[in-house]
Order: structure tokens, then C-alpha cells, then sequence
């Protein structure tokens, strides 16, 4: 491992802390490439398109939140279209950085904290305890919004449709819990803590009825949508941290 990526590694694992975390995907370096990095790409995932685009800017490295490694998936052939992500990589020397929970839970750059400053958000706090480590980050509106304003103002900060399950759209919400992504059953996480409201990326039909019914305001903003955030917050964090490294921020069509 050279020193720019040793460096790269130390300071996202420093900042990160990976091993507090009991994740389903190996964090940190995931593919090996050049060994000096002068440019790095951030992208929510690692895919062939997002890959590509890096590749096409002189990428050296890329960062994501979802990587290409999960322990469920076990063992596997590289071939058909996930080898290919493997094979760009590598064919390319291209460093594939990844960090899952770890960039979910952070109070800084992590996805719901991030999402959070931008909603406005103020005494945000950790949340939503998984195991050893927070996924999610709370805090208050600055002032109390109807849930369908909330709505709106949210579709408006994610460029993606909104769906809300709301015992009334009409009531005021002050308080709200974020854990972006696929988190949906974590909306009673909100409700055992007191809060108005929860936001994450995705709903299920059971959590429609549950949330509702158990008084909390849910809105689903999309996967990819609400975890844009962390990942340009990291980026911009590594760039003040290393001012000679050029960054760019890749972003890829995906309404899920």
C-alpha cells in the first residue's frame, strides 16, 4: 500500500471508525489500485455507470456508500454485470474506497446528520442505535410545519417524489429521526424516542399502516435520494483535509 492511499485509508477509518460498527459489508479499501492518487471520485454506489464516468475524469480512486463486496452475497464468479464492475477497477487501477454504516451513523458527514443540516435541522443528535453504533442522526425544525409542508420542502431538498404516511398531514411536526436508505422498519426507533417524525428512503406496505397507526409521520424519499448527502459531505471534508487532491462528486439516475 503506498502512502497516499495508506494516508486515504487512515484518515476515513480515523474519521469513520469502522470497527465500531457490526456491518454486512467490508469498509475501507476494496480494490487495490494506483499507487499515488492525485484525483478521486465520491459517488453514493459503485456501479458500472458511476465507475465509468470516474474513469472517463482520470480517477485514480472512488468513494462510495455502497460498494461492491456484501457478506450475503458470499462467493462469486466475476462475470456478467457486477465482474464487470470488478474488472473496470481493476483493468484501470482504479482504488475502490467503500464505507456503508459507517458513513450512515456519522454526526458530521454521516447521511442522516448531512441530510439533516440541510433540512435545517438544529441540536441534531445521534440516533436510531444499532447494535454498538448510532445509524441516524435527530433534531428539531427551527419552527413547527404541517406535515404536507414538510413533504413539499422535502421533495424540493431531494429532487425525488415524497411518499408520506401521516395520521394527519395537516398536524404540526417539530421533531424528527433520520436513518436514510432501506431503513424502514426503523420508524418505531422515532417512536419510542418521543419524535414527531422519520425519515428514510424507502416504505413497505406494513409500515404504511404500522407508522399511521402508532401516531408517527413517515416519509420515504427515496434510497439513492436521501443518501446523496454523506457522500458530498465526506467529499468536501476530504478536500479541505487534502487540498492538493482533486475531487468530483458523481452522481447517477436511479428513482429507487
Amino acid at each position: 500500500m503506498s502512502e497516499t492511499q495508506l494516508n486515504l485509508v487512515n484518515y476515513f477509518n480515523g474519521l469513520l471508525t469502522p470497527a465500531l460498527f457490526d456491518d454486512y459489508a467490508p469498509n475501507g479499501l476494496q480494490i487495490e489500485g494506483k499507487t499515488h492518487l492525485k484525483r478521486v471520485a465520491f459517488a453514493v454506489s459503485a456501479t458500472q455507470d458511476s465507475l465509468k464516468k470516474a474513469l472517463s475524469w482520470g480517477a485514480d480512486g472512488i468513494v462510495v456508500h455502497h460498494g461492491i463486496l456484501w457478506k450475503h452475497q458470499g462467493a462469486r464468479t466475476i462475470t456478467g454485470g457486477w465482474g464487470e464492475r470488478v474488472k473496470l477497477c481493476i483493468k484501470n487501477d482504479l482504488n475502490l474506497f467503500s464505507y456503508h454504516l459507517p458513513l450512515d451513523g456519522h454526526l458530521e458527514v454521516g447521511n442522516g446528520a448531512a441530510l439533516g443540516k440541510a433540512l435545517g435541522l438544529v441540536n441534531l443528535a445521534p440516533f436510531g442505535l444499532y447494535k454498538k453504533a448510532y445509524l441516524g442522526a435527530k433534531g428539531e425544525l427551527p419552527s413547527s410545519i404541517s406535515a404536507k409542508d414538510l413533504k413539499s420542502k422535502l421533495k424540493a431538498l431531494l429532487h425525488h417524489e415524497v411518499i408520506l404516511a401521516s395520521p394527519n398531514e395537516d398536524q404540526l411536526i417539530k421533531s424528527i429521526g433520520i436513518i436514510t436508505g432501506g431503513a424502514n422498519n426503523d420508524w418505531i426507533k422515532a417512536q419510542e424516542e418521543g419524535l414527531d417524525a422519520y425519515l428514510t428512503g424507502e416504505i413497505s406496505e406494513y409500515n404504511w399502516h404500522d407508522s399511521i397507526e402508532a401516531g408517527i409521520h413517515y416519509f420515504a424519499g427515496g434510497h439513492h435520494a436521501t443518501e446523496r448527502f454523506g457522500i458530498k459531505a465526506l467529499m468536501e471534508k476530504t478536500k479541505k483535509d487534502f487540498p492538493n487532491l482533486e475531487v468530483l462528486f458523481i452522481d447517477s439516475e436511479n428513482p429507487a
